[in-house]
């Protein structure tokens, strides 16, 4: 590990030098070893407080974060594991461009990834079936056009994300509120590997260790929207972290997409919010393509795919099915359908209905619900 290296990684560590204030010096002075070459004089004129004044003093005689940085230089041994500076050249350029960039990055995997065209796939940790089918179908399908998914690698609509691309084969990136040695959820430790196996990478600003704290995840969202192109906004409540990387996409000046739902799914509602604020109301995946199909230089799937691809397979799963359940899934409506209103109107014999339903939901055309069923 070289001096600007060493440096970098000891500038995000002073505390009491927040990133607001590290990048107004590092504007002033155009790189960090500058920064941290001025006298405790200088640095007093520049109104940094003392405890700052004692870091800087410490590091230059190898008295502050020596542990780490010797952690952190054993950790990059392995060919896998790398360090991305604010001021290296091959610091992402779409991340670069976002008015709070994080000065260091702690990268595990494929770091080529990163500069591949991204789109973000976000949603509510508590997703309806409904939302995590969706979630595969869009996410497998954007990841075939070229996209690298990007998420947080969170439960439900997140994770669904990941899972989507590594099950095609295809690189998919997942941005931590923790350090990238530590896998959260630990439930996603498997999925993490995977992530890695398939050419992604495992993406970071905190430091090595750093365990999953609540504050550390809005701070982490910037990220995923920023190496984004756009952002789609799967199932989201009108109180979650999705909103948040979704309007931090908006500031970031990127796309923002949002797939609508049922009036009563409170899952959806966050959504909805979004597409009443101007984001793009999404039922294909051509409606995320077409607007972002200059960084990908095409509109077409691969293998001959359509950009409809979600709605046109649903299509012919409908027309395969015989008369008695079209005529049952006509029945069921988007919103909730209770199970005495299929009988009166079917006329047919409830277990009969019931023997149905599972076949029906089994395709991924309607999903159970506590107080009947809704079509997908």
């Amino acid at each position: 590990m070289d001096r600007s290296q060493r440096d970098g990684i000891v500038f995000t560590l002073i505390p009491g030098l927040g990133r607001r204030k590290c990048h107004a010096l590092l504007k002033q002075f155009g790189s960090v070893s500058r920064v941290l070459d001025l006298s405790a004089e200088e640095l007093v004129a520049l109104g940094l407080s003392d405890a700052v004044c004692q870091a800087v003093s410490a590091y230059r005689q190898g008295l502050f974060a020596a542990e780490y940085l010797q952690r952190v230089s054993d950790w990059l041994f392995d060919p896998e594991h790398h360090v991305i500076l604010w001021e290296d050249d091959v610091y992402p350029p779409l991340l670069r461009t976002i008015p709070d960039p994080p000065l260091v990055l702690y990268v595990r995997g494929n770091v080529d990834c990163l500069y591949q065209p991204q789109l973000a796939i976000v949603g509510s940790r508590n997703a309806s079936r409904g939302g995590l089918q969706n979630t595969r179908r869009f996410a497998g399908a954007l990841s075939k056009a070229g996209f690298v998914i990007t998420s947080g690698l969170a439960l439900g609509i997140d994770g669904q994300a990941h899972q989507a691309a590594v099950d095609n084969g295809r690189p998919t990136v997942a941005v931590l509120g923790c350090g990238v040695d530590v896998t959260y959820p630990r439930r996603h430790c498997s999925l993490a590997e995977q992530i890695l196996l398939h050419q992604g990478a495992l993406v970071s600003e905190f430091p090595l260790g750093t365990v999953p704290l609540s504050y550390n995840f809005p701070q982490r969202n910037r990220i995923i929207s920023g190496l984004s192109a756009g952002v789609l906004v799967v199932e989201a409540a009108l109180r979650s972290g999705s909103l948040i990387t979704a309007r931090q996409a908006l500031e970031q000046g990127r796309e923002v997409f949002a797939l609508p739902s049922t009036l009563n799914n409170p899952q959806g509602h966050g959504c909805h919010a979004l597409i009443r604020e101007g984001a793009t109301l999404v039922e294909t995946t051509a409606h995320i393509i077409e607007p972002l199909s200059s960084i990908l230089g095409c509109y077409a799937l691969e293998d001959g795919d359509s950009v409809a691809q979600p709605e046109t397979s649903r299509t012919e799963v409908v027309g395969a099915l015989d008369a008695e359940l079209q005529a049952l899934l006509i029945l069921i409506g988007y919103e909730v359908t209770p199970l005495d209103y299929l009988v009166e109107k079917s006329g047919l014999p409830a277990g009969d209905i019931m023997a149905k339903l599972v076949g029906l939901e089994l395709q991924g055309l309607v999903e159970n619900r506590p107080d009947g069923y809704l079509r997908l």
